[in-house]
């Protein structure tokens, strides 16, 4: 079983809010999982989109594969660092505001016969 991988790293979404995409495509072929990204309301589907398809395009240049037998094997959303800002209160007070970033790796393999 021959795999291609892609990574996005430092994505301004949270890692929660991704994870919710990554589990749409779990183990459908490429055409599907592309066609479930691009037709879902999330945004972060728009995002892991673009990562399925270097990951496509990584399988078909550097290990001369074809796009219809290419299944999505893994897709992991890990946590990135978080941009901390604050946000002023009344009496001179201040509450913190989490940026949080995220990691997309998406790893394609041929279907094992």
């Amino acid at each position: 079983m021959r795999q291609a991988k892609a990574m996005s790293k430092f994505i301004r979404i949270s890692p929660q809010k991704a994870r919710l995409a990554a589990g749409l495509i779990r183990g459908l072929n490429v055409e599907k999982a592309s066609e479930q990204l691009e037709y879902s309301q999330l945004r972060g589907g728009r995002l892991i989109k673009k990562t399925l398809d270097s990951a496509v395009a990584n399988a078909e240049t550097q290990l001369n594969l074809k796009r219809e037998e290419l299944v999505v094997k893994e897709v992991r959303v890990d946590c990135g660092p978080t941009l901390k800002r604050a946000k002023s209160k009344n009496k001179g007070g201040r509450v913190p505001i989490l940026k949080r970033t995220s990691h997309f790796t998406v790893i394609v393999a041929t279907t094992a016969e």
